[in-house]
Parts: structure tokens; C-alpha cells; sequence
């Protein structure tokens, strides 16, 4: 499973997982914090804006940024839970979760956005993080179409942690 909060919820989810590989997405001026007591496994820190248009002045998700959370998630997830997280747990932290999803599991684009959408009313995956992993991993804009499908999700300050299946299809 791949484990998804907000910052406020990240302490007392990953108490509750133990040994965790964990991904931090935060923005380029969030206040520098210690990981260590949370991230007891591997652990990947990036910032930059949770924008879907790349605008001045600010740090808009880029190929690089794409391709380390899909190398994340080819690390992660196998001798430790898999905790995602950004500010709200709504946007950056939900779209980083399903493309890992999807990179896992090529043809089920459409399942696992259905099910992130069931598991988590609230969550809207940053589109642009979407489209960038669509194309490294040429699926074709199935990625972005599936995401689109399901569309915004209702409006929240900020997103309830939820877990998202890393094996497809479900049984």
C-alpha cells in the first residue's frame, strides 16, 4: 500500500506504519525540518510548487522531478510501508501516489484513478505531475485522461490520509 497524508497527519501516521520509505513534497520555502525520526527507510525530499502551469517565480514539476518520484517508487514499498505526503495531502503527495500506481501497473491507469477517487473524495492530483509521468512512461495520455475523468476533487483546506493499492488488479 502506498500511504498518503498531509504534513499535520505525518507524524501519527507514520508512528502507526513504523519503518517507513518516505517522499516529501513540499514547497521550495518550507521551513527545513529533521526527517530522521519519521523516515526510517529510505527517504527522498523535493520542492517545488504545487502549480499545474509553469508560472514566473515559481518552481513548476519538471521531467527531473517526475523521474525521481517514479525512481522512489521502484524503491520503495517492498520491505517498508510507502508514505507519501505534501502540505494537504490533497495534491503534489495524490498524484505522486498514482503515477507510482500506475508505474507499476501499465493498462490499470483508469482503475487506479477510480479507486484513488473512492478512497479519497477530497484529493485533486496536481495534472501537470500527471501529464509529465504520462509521457516518461508512455502510456499515451491514458494517465492524464483517466485523472481528467475523475475530475476535481471536493474543496478542502486539507486532505484525511488514505492508502492506495501498490498491486493491481485488486482481489
Amino acid at each position: 500500500m502506498i500511504h498518503v497524508t498531509s504534513l499535520s497527519g505525518l507524524a501519527d501516521l507514520a508512528a502507526s506504519l513504523g519503518p517507513v520509505d518516505l517522499l516529501t513534497l513540499l514547497s521550495p520555502s518550507a521551513e527545513p525540518r529533521d526527517w530522521d525520526g519519521l523516515a526510517r527507510g529510505h527517504h527522498l525530499q523535493l520542492a517545488f510548487h504545487d502549480i499545474v502551469v509553469p508560472t514566473p517565480g515559481l518552481i513548476a514539476p519538471d521531467g527531473d522531478t517526475m523521474q525521481a518520484i517514479l525512481d522512489f517508487g521502484r524503491e520503495g514499498g517492498a520491505e517498508r510501508p510507502m508514505l507519501i505526503h505534501c502540505w494537504a495531502g490533497i495534491s503534489r503527495s495524490s498524484a505522486a501516489a498514482y503515477v507510482i500506481a500506475c508505474e507499476r501497473n501499465p493498462g490499470f491507469e483508469n482503475e487506479i484513478a477510480d479507486e484513488l477517487r473512492q478512497r479519497s473524495p477530497l484529493v485533486t492530483p496536481n495534472s501537470l505531475m500527471v501529464q509529465i509521468s504520462d509521457e516518461l512512461l508512455g502510456r499515451n495520455g491514458a494517465m492524464t485522461a483517466a485523472i481528467t475523468r475523475i475530475g476535481r476533487g471536493a474543496d478542502a483546506f486539507e486532505g484525511a490520509p488514505y492508502q492506495l493499492p501498490l498491486v493491481w488488479p485488486l482481489k
